[in-house]
């Protein structure tokens, strides 16, 4: 069911970080294009175990050849003040050196969101409709949590394309942006059986 948007509560990025020192503990909140959603900490075993497949393969890929790119998980701050957006993408991969104090980054070149059926409508559609105006995003990853599916924007000439759906163990995830590829069944290792 739809709510009307005046049950949503919305304030600026700024207002948002003054609010963030009163948030409860067992509480994570997000900003979402100005709208604030509180959510509670955790998540089924099986959307953190994917998220660190990715990362720890990510990592390893990463230190091998030398790349300067990194993974951050769930619990490092993606903030663009212009569109009021301050969220926990799942994994986000940021090329470059970082501020020894940095606490968020604003230029990700791949975001990947783990997709319950509590989580779809927010992934797919809100978050999306303000990732995708980040000038530095390059791969938008959505990973089904409870089956294999992963779906791929990749940005072309013009805006975004959707890749056909992976749905085998044997396929590839390849995001060229960062030269690194993994096999859907070590993104679900673990998790659900080839």
């Amino acid at each position: 069911m739809n709510r009307p948007s005046s049950l949503y509560e919305y304030m600026s990025l700024d207002d948002f970080e003054e609010l963030l020192a009163d948030k409860p503990a067992d509480e994570k909140w997000e900003l979402i294009g100005g709208r604030v959603v509180r959510m509670m900490v955790g998540a089924r075993w099986e959307h953190k175990r994917i998220i660190q497949n990715l990362t720890v393969a990510m990592m390893n890929d990463f230190r091998r050849r030398g790349s300067d790119c990194r993974p951050f998980d769930e619990t490092f701050w993606l903030k663009e003040r212009l569109l009021d957006l301050a969220c926990f993408p799942d994994v986000m991969v940021r090329c470059g050196p970082l501020p020894p104090d940095a606490t968020s980054v604003d230029d990700p070149v791949v975001l990947v969101e783990v997709v319950s059926k509590g989580s779809a409508q927010r992934d797919r559609w809100e978050k999306w409709g303000f990732y995708r105006r980040l000038p530095s995003l390059q791969h938008y990853v959505l990973v089904e949590r409870d089956y294999f599916a992963v779906d791929v924007f990749d940005r072309v000439e013009g805006g975004f394309f959707e890749r056909p759906r992976l749905a085998a163990a044997s396929e590839m995830l390849r995001l060229p942006a960062i030269s690194f590829d993994i096999a859907l069944e070590d993104v679900y290792r673990d998790v659900l059986a080839a």
